[in-house]
């Protein structure tokens, strides 16, 4: 295993240790656990840029991690997102509520993709991120930064929701286009 599938593999242990900040009563202040949350998260979203950058500077692009790389980012979004939704609902963000409908949008385009690129293993296709695929994943961390940072904002507010928004519209765009640009993978095989 190669330093960049490495890496991927730390983004996936690492979203076990959001986890377990996030969700397990240590009886720690909400600030505290949002600060430990936040920085656990940026970590693991810089493994996310580097292992990318390795892999195509030291020519280390796998197969292995076309498909790791997505579903290391799609573990790390997706817990977030759903910690984001289950603290705002208790009143434990400072900011405000993330809209749970649009981590059901989300969280149905990244099945929607996994089930794309399942079609296309099946025909030996391995289907690597687009384009709108990274930009999407980048609003998507940066909005998860917005909404974990312990601090009381109305400027903050309005930032969080507009990144909610945006981040809404980037994953259905990017989910149109990859279906679009992939849509070989439906034709039958003659």
């Amino acid at each position: 295993m190669n330093i960049a599938n490495k890496l991927t593999l730390l983004r996936i242990i690492l979203v076990f240790v959001f986890m377990g900040v996030i969700w397990i009563p240590f009886n720690l202040p909400i600030e505290v656990v949002l600060w430990i949350s936040l920085v656990i998260f940026i970590v693991a979203s810089l493994t996310d840029f580097l292992d990318g950058y390795l892999a195509r500077k030291l020519n280390l692009v796998t197969n292995l991690g076309k498909f790791m790389d997505p579903l290391a980012d799609k573990m790390l979004v997706a817990t977030a997102l759903l910690a984001i939704v289950d603290l705002g609902n208790k009143g434990l963000l400072p900011i405000g509520n993330f809209p749970a409908w649009i981590v059901v949008f989300i969280i149905l385009r990244e099945f929607m993709v996994s089930g794309l690129r399942l079609i296309a293993a099946g025909k030996n296709i391995v289907l690597a991120a687009n384009y709108w695929g990274k930009v999407k994943t980048v609003v998507q961390m940066i909005t998860i930064i917005v909404y974990l940072l312990p601090i009381q904002s109305t400027l903050l507010s309005m930032t969080g929701m507009l990144l909610a928004y945006a981040s809404l519209f980037l994953t259905l765009i990017s989910g149109f286009i990859y279906l679009w640009e992939n849509r070989k993978v439906f034709e039958e095989q003659q």
